[in-house]
């Protein structure tokens, strides 16, 4: 990994109210890098993803972005430093055509040699391009869920999201979805993908972190979680 990771959380704490929520937690991605965060229902994931994003603020530790301090930025700020996020359960503009979903969030990709551009997006998802002009509202799941990758492209980022989002997909979406990842890591984009599909995840990710009760607990690359049933059975099993 790079010696300054793009994204740093460092001893991160959240909590909502009274209750903690997250515990020390540390994880980094580098530029180029997928990375993974797993573990079971309840365990800590998507607040990990709200603490970075600014929407459940951390109470403790460093969040940095890129070398810069963002733990106590607001959400919009993160997102113009170049951070973006497919959240989980889509939260596209059910009103509002697939084409002005996407063209709502648009922004320049300054520094990028071949930004991401309405074209470019209905290139990566095809089926997408053909409902372009459908409600948000009347798209499947899986088109939403293309819709909300999509969306979060448009803004350019440099760091890329993914909070469930195979969730509930047919086994052909997902494999879309897959698709898309390794096409997304090609290019070189970092990547932070929070999912249960290990299987998908050792092809397609450099390293991974598995959190329980809001504590990393285990860290390694793709052969060394492959190579230890054990571990995916007591962190990731049901």
């Amino acid at each position: 990994m790079a010696e300054a990771p793009l994204l740093e959380l460092e001893g991160v704490d959240t909590c909502y109210g009274r209750s903690q929520v997250l515990f020390g937690l540390s994880l980094a991605v580098a530029a180029g890098e997928m990375v993974t965060l797993m573990g079971r229902n309840g365990m800590g994931k998507t607040t990990t993803v709200r603490s970075i994003m600014g929407l459940t603020p951390a109470v403790a530790g460093s969040i940095r972005f890129a070398g810069q301090e963002i733990r106590r930025l607001p959400s919009y700020r993160i997102a113009q430093l170049g951070v973006g996020l497919v959240p989980e359960g889509r939260q596209i503009f059910p009103n509002l055509t697939a084409r002005e979903n996407l063209v709502a969030t648009a922004a320049e990709g300054a520094g990028r040699g071949d930004p991401w551009t309405l074209d470019k997006v209905l290139a990566l998802f095809p089926r997408l391009a053909e409902r372009i002009d459908s409600m948000g509202s009347l798209l499947s799941g899986g088109e939403q869920q293309m819709l909300a990758i999509g969306r979060a492209l448009m803004t350019n980022p440099r760091l890329l999201i993914f909070d469930e989002a195979t969730e509930g997909l047919a086994p052909l979406i997902r494999a879309d979805i897959w698709r898309s990842l390794a096409r997304l890591k090609a290019e070189g984009l970092a990547l932070l993908v929070i999912d249960k599909n290990v299987q998908a995840l050792t092809r397609l990710a450099d390293r991974h972190y598995l959190i329980e009760r809001g504590r990393v607990v285990w860290t390694g690359t793709s052969a060394e979680l492959a190579a230890a049933p054990e571990v995916q059975h007591r962190y990731l099993g049901v």
